[in-house]
């Protein structure tokens, strides 16, 4: 791996490095980029500010998408037995996208990829700029309702595929979300997959929704062996990360204070390093609302220990000048702290205890009518 762009290395199967195509022409041409102390902290620190900002607002988003009855608003629940099973899967996948780019041409692949993200970042940019759109369009502006109905079957055995309905202000979000789509298509700027990468880790923090606190360690626990295994065990980690072109990674220029925004000596961070511990903070978060203490004393501790977890992986990473798994700093400390603070706040119990059932997002139509119902009441 090239020493110049200083990757941190992802975590899931289908996160990736950077592309070291100019490093290779550096290096070929006897010349080596260095990056200035400068470079490397504005870099360094904006991948950090990054990371930072899906989880903390993806978070959030995760307790407020209650009562919403559009099927892409509603959260997919991760069990257990899901959890479990993720990190032989993700192993599956990786060393079978390592066997495809093996055997078939990397181009002809990484189009095919590059198609499928193109539709995918559209949705998701759409989808997390929607509540923002809300606030900047005038009230006064007319705004017209639409739906998109699929149902499978008739009369009573009737059931509803798709669900969605949309204004608008979506419309106007899916425009904005398409020219960037385009954007990204045709030149791969690192702008705009920066764009496209926070939209998907925010959407991952707040659709994907952990059941319980155990849940969330077997899954942090699992992924942790399969990070470790696969970057320092095996080269097939950082052959596929280098060979897949995807907007499934955040990343800063080091050179940007010498280049601008030409700048192509990169530092990166793999998406899977935000949302798997992101789904984790998000559920202490949903936890302290359980409390009802008006207090999120575990989400800002994970929040601190996601910070701090980050920060030893860059250092350790500069330390040794080797690329390091992130998730062999991140779930320890992620873990730790929120669980020494219920020790010694005796609330651990409770925290292992908690349970989401029927959970935030997931209220009945019964519910959700009963609940009308009461409101309309209030207010008469």
């Amino acid at each position: 791996m090239a020493e110049v762009e200083s990757p941190l290395i992802p975590d899931s199967a289908i996160n990736a490095t950077l592309n070291d195509t100019e490093a290779a022409a550096a290096t070929a041409a006897g010349t080596k980029f260095v990056a200035t102390p400068e470079g490397s902290a504005v870099a360094y620190g904006s991948l950090v500010v990054m990371a930072l900002l899906p989880i903390f607002f993806g978070a959030l988003r995760s307790v407020s998408c209650a009562k919403s009855k559009n099927s892409s608003d509603m959260p997919e629940t991760i069990t257990s037995r899901d959890a479990a099973r993720f990190p032989i899967i993700a192993s599956c996948t990786l060393f079978g996208l390592y066997l495809f780019f093996k055997i078939f041409s990397q181009e002809y692949i990484n189009l095919l990829l590059s198609m499928y993200f193109f539709i995918l970042g559209i949705l998701a940019l759409s989808h997390t700029l929607s509540p923002a759109m809300n606030k900047v369009i005038p009230a006064n502006l007319p705004n017209k309702q639409y739906q998109l109905l699929f149902t499978q079957g008739t009369g009573e055995t009737k059931e509803e595929i798709v669900n969605y309905e949309f204004d608008t202000k979506d419309l106007v979000c899916l425009a904005f979300s398409s020219v960037v789509g385009v954007w990204y298509l045709l030149k791969k700027h690192w702008i705009a997959n920066n764009l496209f990468g926070l939209a998907f880790a925010l959407n991952g923090v707040e659709l994907l929704h952990l059941n319980n606190v155990s849940t969330g360690c077997i899954l942090l626990g699992g992924l942790f062996i399969y990070d470790v295994f696969w970057v320092f065990g095996t080269n097939v980690m950082v052959t596929v990360a280098k060979s897949f072109e995807a907007p499934i990674k955040l990343v800063f220029p080091q050179d940007l204070l010498e280049k601008g925004l030409a700048a192509d000596n990169f530092a990166m961070l793999g998406l899977g390093d935000i949302v798997i511990p992101g789904i984790f903070i998000a559920l202490l978060l949903r936890f302290d609302v359980s409390l009802k203490k008006n207090s999120r004393t575990y989400f800002y501790t994970s929040f601190f220990a996601y910070v701090f977890g980050l920060g030893l992986t860059i250092y350790v990473m500069h330390t040794f000048k080797h690329a390091q798994p992130a998730l062999l700093y991140l779930v320890p400390a992620c873990i730790g702290f929120p669980v020494v603070v219920a020790l010694l706040k005796g609330e651990l119990t409770e925290m292992f205890r908690y349970e989401e059932k029927t959970a935030l997002c997931d209220k009945e139509p019964l519910d959700e009518a009963t609940d009308d119902l009461k409101e309309s009441k209030k207010e008469q």
